[in-house]
């Protein structure tokens, strides 16, 4: 499917009644076996990148090249929309267009902009800044201003929840939206209520971020939707379920000298070959 069509399709996506239920795989293969279990959206986040690309932790330390080589790899393997973290923009108004034109050229079907300081951090870790409104709100225009297909979806992060307060962040994210914004997103409530609150005092479209031992609530897809809520995702999940994974089977190799008792943990060989499209690729080189 090509850009254009998954754009689309993204835009059905979020006029579809209910919740978008999502994962930030962090990488190809992870987002292979997500689409094949039937998400139909996904997100290619800076913590997933940050780590299995470098092994540091989502500290702004990835570049831009770096992040459009990734959504390029994970886009060209994908049929479903992907939604690509542009993080601050990576600069300046200059760095913000060309984070927006990379990301649209690469095959993203949108991307997400926030207002912390550069160098950012990820929204649950201490020691966040952020940046003037005014300034995120220029950095905005110009991303939206950018985008050549206008279903290229933009979604205004706000991270001052953190450093000013729940009602500094609500006000953020409704001039986000009333600017034009096509998902709010607050990042890191830290409680049931303010998630509702957000839900309630922000009327544009909205996403949640549910980071299993972060600082917001764990809520169900469910809880969020009947809150309000249009996009629910897990942006680490897959790293973390991984490395639970990986590590007993270090475990297994030291202690035991085998793996293969552990099979029914795994997916079979033969399940890896058909995500990875191997009997289309020998059929297209009859």
């Amino acid at each position: 499917m090509s850009s254009p069509d998954k754009n689309r399709r993204l835009r059905e996506l979020l006029k579809r009644p209910g919740i978008i239920r999502s994962f930030a795989p962090h990488d190809v293969f992870t987002a292979r076996i997500l689409e094949d279990a039937g998400i139909e959206l996904l997100f290619l986040g800076g913590f997933g990148v940050s780590a299995s690309v470098l092994g540091y932790p989502d500290v702004g330390l990835t570049t831009l090249t770096e992040m459009v080589e990734a959504v390029r790899h994970m886009s060209e393997r994908l049929s479903v929309p992907l939604i690509a973290d542009g993080d601050t923009g990576h600069g300046d108004l200059h760095n913000v267009a060309r984070t927006v034109r990379n990301f649209e050229e690469a095959g993203a079907s949108g991307m997400l902009l926030e207002d912390q300081v550069a160098p950012k951090r990820c929204g649950h870790f201490a020691g966040k800044q952020v940046v003037p409104v005014e300034q995120m709100v220029a950095k905005l225009k110009v991303a939206l201003d950018t985008r050549r297909d206008s279903n290229f979806v933009i979604i205004a992060r706000t991270d001052v929840r953190a450093l000013e307060g729940l009602d500094a962040a609500i006000e953020r994210a409704v001039r986000f939206g009333e600017l034009g914004a096509d998902i709010c997103f607050v990042e890191a409530p830290q409680s049931r209520e303010e998630l509702a609150r957000v839900a309630l005092e922000v009327p544009f479209p909205q996403l949640a971020n549910m980071l299993p031992g972060g600082l917001t609530p764990i809520l169900s897809a469910t809880e969020l939707e009947q809150l309000g809520f249009k996009i629910v995702v897990d942006p680490v999940g897959t790293l973390l379920a991984t490395g639970h994974v990986v590590r007993r089977l270090a475990k297994a190799m030291l202690n035991d000298g085998r793996v293969d008792h552990m099979q029914n943990e795994m997916l079979s060989f033969g399940e890896v070959k058909q995500l990875l499209g191997l009997s289309e690729i020998e059929q297209a080189r009859l």
